[in-house]
Order: C-alpha cells, then sequence, then structure tokens
C-alpha cells in the first residue's frame, strides 16, 4: 500500500486516527519514521479545522512501530497566529511516536532575508538513480532516488539525493514532505566499516515555505553528520524544491550501535 492508500483507508473518529502499517514500510523492526510521522501529521491536520501552514515539528521516535497504530491527537494552544498539536502514535498501546507540531500564520514584518545556498548538483532529469535497499519490505522500494553528491565526495558523512515518492497524489504537500524529508540513511552511516543497526532519536524541522511545490515529485535532500561519537549522531538536514529553493532545514539525533 502506498502512503495515500494507508491515509485512504484509515479510520477517524473525534481526535483519533487508526491505520494499518504495511511490512513494505518497515526498516529493521519498525516501520519507517517518516511514514509514521507523516501518518501523525494527517491526524493533526484532520483534527482541526482551518490551520494555518504548518510551520514546525518536533520528533521523538520513542520506540518501534508496526502493523496497526493509533494516533491519538490533542490540541495544546490556539491562538491568534499559532496552533500547537501534539500527536502521539501508538502500537499495541505503547508509546511509538511523539510529535508537536506547529503552525502559524504570515505576519507583516520589516525583516526579509534568507541566505543563498543553493547547491551546485546535477539537475534530477540529469542525475543517475541511486540504488535503494533491495529488500521488499524495506520503506524504500516506496521512493525513488537519484545520485547528488559527486562520488569523490561520497565518502564523506554526508549524504545528498534527489528523492520523490512513487504514488503522492491526492497528499497535502506537508505530508509529502514529512514522509521524505527523513529517507535518506544516517549521515554518519558514511563512516561505518561495516553493517551495523542505527537508530533515529529525534527529528527537529523547520519549515521555510508555506506553500511547498516542486516538479514532478523531485526534492533535493541533504544530510550532514557533524559528530559521531560515544555511540551518538548529530546531523543537519536540508530539503530544497526541484528549483533548489529551501524548503525545509532540520536537526536529527541518532544512535549508532556499531
Amino acid at each position: 500500500m502506498s502512503l495515500p492508500q494507508i491515509l485512504d483507508a484509515a479510520q477517524v473518529s473525534d481526535n483519533t486516527l487508526t491505520a494499518q502499517l504495511p511490512d513494505t514500510w518497515m526498516q529493521g523492526r519498525t516501520a519507517y519514521g517518516g511514514l509514521t510521522a507523516a501518518i501523525a501529521l494527517d491526524a493533526t491536520l484532520r483534527s482541526q479545522p482551518d490551520l494555518p501552514p504548518l510551520r514546525s515539528a518536533q520528533i521523538a521516535f520513542v520506540g518501534p512501530l508496526a502493523g496497526e497504530v493509533v494516533v491519538k491527537t490533542e490540541l495544546l494552544r490556539r491562538g491568534r497566529t499559532a496552533a500547537f498539536i501534539e500527536a502521539n502514535v501508538y502500537g499495541d498501546g505503547k508509546l511509538g511516536l511523539k510529535a508537536l507540531f506547529v503552525f502559524m500564520i504570515g505576519l507583516e514584518s520589516s525583516i526579509d532575508y534568507a541566505e543563498d545556498a543553493r547547491p551546485e548538483v546535477p539537475d534530477f532529469a540529469d542525475a543517475a538513480p541511486a540504488m535503494a535497499n533491495p529488500d521488499p519490505k524495506f520503506f524504500t522500494g516506496h521512493l525513488e532516488y537519484r545520485h547528488g553528491l559527486a562520488i569523490d565526495e561520497r565518502h564523506t558523512p554526508d549524504f545528498m539525493r534527489w528523492v520523490r515518492l512513487r504514488e503522492r497524489d491526492g497528499l497535502h504537500p506537508m505530508v509529502e514532505l514529512m514522509a521524505i524529508g527523513d529517507a535518506l540513511p544516517p549521515a554518519a552511516m558514511a563512516l561505518f566499516e561495516k553493517p551495523g543497526p542505527i537508530s533515529s532519536m529525534t527529528w527537529q524541522i523547520n519549515l521555510l515555505t508555506a506553500e511547498p511545490v516542486t516538479t514532478d515529485g523531485w526534492w533535493l535532500s541533504r544530510s550532514t553528520a557533524d559528530l559521531a561519537r560515544h555511540g551518538s549522531s548529530s546531523q543537519l538536514m536540508l530539503l530544497w524544491n526541484a528549483d533548489r529553493e529551501p524548503v525545509i532545514t532540520g536537526m536529527q539525533s541518532v544512535a549508532i550501535f556499531v
């Protein structure tokens, strides 16, 4: 099942959403974090009418999630400009993901600044396909990848790929971004001398536009580890649209078990 199919089949009542996570969305013993975060956001969007644009999300990957999951949302505060909504995702009655979503209207301001750091990479139409995990139960089968970084840069703890969902019709733009924002391997894996387990712990993202759009579903994603030590890694994350316009900035904490 694709993400649109999962959401179409979800059962909704009051501030609760129940969905099934298919085996084809797994990464190890838990479902892909971008999928569960996207489902949590979808439940949040359904829970309140006329929400302003999503501006920020703080996500904790508390425990493994698979099979049937239940999302419970709670409006923490809704003021004149912003709304804070908590979403908790449970599997077998145990908390697996906790998210705080912040929605905010645009405000008139005298401040208008953006760092112009558009990456110099091949356009998605010219980029070479990048191989993903061939396991049919691994979530990457629902995504397409193309290379971003040059070959001589790929040994550093820095991953860059063009990414898109194979099936995305009907998705809310922010739900689509949540689903692909965590689609790259943790950057510290580039330092591994042998395969080993790794797990995302927390994920903080800021949305840089109220209406994200791109071409043919392609987004340019980058994850760069700035520290990997004592079984923990910190990485910076960036996402651009097809025109290299910045869409998301983020940071993630990753546990390393090698």
